[in-house]
């Protein structure tokens, strides 16, 4: 029996120009995560990831604390989902950019709104596939993993793809995956056991590595 480390990049550039970034912190929780690996002894019989920024990013800083080199495969199908699409097309009237707590809360209940309508097929986001075609994405990256691998696999991508790749898992509904989704943690570590015939669920958005660390290394964003 395998085990798949699903890992949620650090925490990337919310509120600016170019989210797709890793902040300081981000790179500093990712590495953390790496030592965490390290000193656990894990060595990955394989790696996959995204091809966002903040995936890349991500896995070189969780490369730097494992100190290893981490060659991955890259699956466009871990990659998220376009959050401002997905309000867009519920919210049509141009947004500030979120910099007080009310404008935080206002993003995140439009986003909520929007990925429950797009995933109960409600709304189409422009440059966005069907949810359907976002997680088949998934789900193809989760079936290589059973059917070319044995050992101890790292994924490096997002909280969209993680929390729907559990609730693929567990066969939960779409509102169990837009919660899901929410209260996921940066650098988050969620974990399956897996055979060549399914995957079960072991952990989800756990933060081992951080442990003992200041609150502000806690991020949701």
């Amino acid at each position: 029996m395998g085990t798949l480390y699903l890992v949620r990049h650090g925490q990337a550039s919310f509120a600016t120009d170019d989210y797709d970034r890793l902040s300081e912190i981000g790179a500093r929780q990712c590495e953390r995560l790496g030592e965490w690996f390290r000193e656990k002894g894990v060595a990955f019989e394989a790696v996959i990831t995204g091809t966002l920024r903040r995936h890349t990013q991500s896995l070189e800083a969780l490369a730097r604390g494992h100190r290893s080199e981490l060659n991955a495969l890259a699956m466009p199908g871990l990659n998220e989902y376009d959050a401002e699409s997905i309000v867009r097309a519920i919210h049509a009237a141009p947004l500030p950019r979120p910099q007080t707590a009310g404008d935080v809360r206002q993003h995140f209940r439009l986003l909520r709104e929007g990925l429950l309508a797009w995933m109960e097929g409600r709304t189409q986001p422009a440059g966005m596939p069907s949810f359907e075609r976002f997680a088949a994405g998934i789900v193809e990256a989760l079936d290589h993993v059973r059917t070319h691998h044995s050992g101890d696999v790292l994924v490096v991508s997002s909280g969209g793809p993680i929390s729907t790749a559990v609730a693929h898992v567990l066969g939960a509904p779409p509102p169990a995956i837009v919660e899901l989704n929410l209260r996921m943690r940066n650098s988050a570590l969620t974990e399956f056991a897996f055979t060549p015939k399914r995957h079960s669920l072991v952990t989800f958005n756990t933060l081992p590595h951080l442990e003992g660390a200041e609150a502000s290394w806690v991020t949701h964003a």
